[in-house]
């Protein structure tokens, strides 16, 4: 059995000082918030405890879907880069950036500058950039990944996947539905319907929905809304699975789940695959982590 290990959304903090001009900008409603609220059910012992749990589980491959950081501070940046470091190798580990990791124009790109190893396909790697969709075989499977960030104005989370990469998002669905893998698309935003509020969504989620109708794909993964979310869209031979997980760094006792991964069995082969959840994740205050709940998801 291959296990893969999903956890999104860590916000990595404390956050830094930052100086006044770096608050000019949308920042600066992002630095009041954590200030506010953040600050206290963001806890980085919460997101510690819960990745020392992940790697004692040994899965063969781990997906971040995004959010590293809070406000997308140069030193943000560079503190998240060493803690994909401790999370594992880029071999080992694959990265799509969140509407937090692109928060004022410009910074994304400075970010996957540095984060670029979790975040190029097999046939980037002799390239050196990073290009959106990309893919990488990983045992049985092939981990699709799909950047839907981008600087989004005051109070807006949007997403937005470029529409000259819907055409290649299908190119390599289908090449690896022809190299008999189990395909894993990683996206930050999630594609479903109703899925977040209007300032909040995926713009254009229509435009993945009909690729995946398609040409399918065997598993959808996503953070941004914080919470656990089961749900699926159509594909060409049945419904395929999109599912959600709280952040990772949320502390218990809070409005939202607190910290969770998810880890998926996948087993089989093309057109008898199987694919099992665990979650694992911290229950009530004070409880640990456990396992929250189990269940097979195709």
């Amino acid at each position: 059995m291959f296990v893969l290990a999903h956890l999104s959304d860590p916000h990595l903090g404390p956050l830094p000082r930052p100086r006044t001009m770096e608050l000019a900008s949308k920042r600066m409603i992002g630095y009041v918030n954590w200030q506010r609220n953040r600050v206290r059910s963001l806890g980085g012992q919460v997101l510690a405890g819960l990745i020392e749990d992940m790697l004692a589980r040994k899965p063969d491959h781990i997906a971040v879907t995004g959010d590293l950081v809070n406000i997308a501070l140069p030193a943000e940046i560079v503190a998240a880069g060493e803690w994909l470091k401790a999370v594992g190798a880029p071999h080992d580990v694959s990265f799509v950036p969140g509407n937090h990791d692109a928060y004022v124009p410009g910074v994304l790109a400075k970010a996957l500058a540095l984060w670029a190893p979790y975040a190029t396909g097999d046939d980037g790697l002799s390239l050196g950039r990073v290009t959106f969709p990309y893919l990488r075989r990983r045992g049985p499977a092939a981990i699709i990944g799909v950047s839907s960030a981008r600087a989004s104005g005051p109070f807006m989370a949007t997403g937005h996947v470029d529409a000259q990469c819907l055409p290649a998002l299908r190119d390599r669905l289908i090449r690896a539905r022809e190299d008999g893998l189990f395909r894993v698309v990683l996206i930050h935003h999630p594609p479903f319907k109703h899925a977040t509020g209007w300032h909040k969504r995926l713009v254009g989620a229509g435009r993945i929905r009909a690729i995946i109708k398609e040409v399918g794909a065997e598993l959808i993964l996503h953070g941004h809304t914080h919470i656990d979310s089961f749900e699926s869209i159509e594909g060409p031979h049945g419904r395929v699975p999109v599912i959600g997980v709280p952040s990772a760094a949320n502390a218990p006792g809070g409005h939202k789940p607190a910290g969770r991964y998810n880890l998926f069995g996948i087993e089989g082969e093309p057109g008898n695959w199987r694919c099992s959840l665990v979650e694992r994740g911290y229950g009530a205050p004070g409880s640990g982590i456990e396992v929250i709940r189990e269940r097979n998801v195709g």
